[in-house]
């Protein structure tokens, strides 16, 4: 039995725990390109502000592009999921010395192994799902549902 029909639905179920953010107009960032159908997911829920956060993977690990105007906002970095963290930590060692009030990272599953690093990166570590061990994002999700670059900046431009 897998925890979400696809990554939208992801989102959708992510949503409702970020309820208490919104009261300080929180900016998410969406991982390009899995991140971007999470987000969508989301903002059929709650109604949150979506940029999109690009990072190169290479095989020496992944580094996160800065994003301009962060600065005294809270920021939460969505993604599809944490299987291993390089992503997650790429993103916040990119984003935390541009001064966000808040960081916080939002994801539908995240192990609870990489969780506990996690934790010392992000003020706050928000996911539904929380295995004790690390399995494929894959095993997760009913269709995983992954996009392209491309069709993940079409889908950013319908959310802004």
């Amino acid at each position: 039995m897998t925890d979400f029909t696809d990554l939208r639905d992801g989102g959708r179920r992510l949503a409702p725990l970020l309820v208490p953010l919104l009261s300080q107009s929180p900016l998410v960032l969406a991982v390009l390109p899995n991140g971007v159908p999470v987000a969508a997911g989301l903002r059929e829920v709650i109604d949150v502000d979506v940029r999109g956060l690009p990072v190169t993977r290479s095989d020496d690990g992944a580094v996160a592009e800065p994003v301009e105007g962060i600065e005294g906002r809270v920021v939460i970095v969505v993604d599809d999921g944490v299987e291993t963290g390089t992503v997650a930590r790429a993103a916040a060692a990119a984003l935390r010395p541009l001064g966000p009030s808040r960081l916080v990272l939002a994801v539908p599953v995240c192990s609870r192994e990489v969780m506990s690093d996690l934790a010392l990166r992000y003020d706050e570590v928000i996911a539904p799902v929380t295995p004790m061990g690390r399995r494929a994002l894959t095993w997760h999700y009913a269709i995983f549902d992954t996009i392209d670059d491309e069709t993940a900046r079409s889908v950013l431009e319908r959310l802004s």
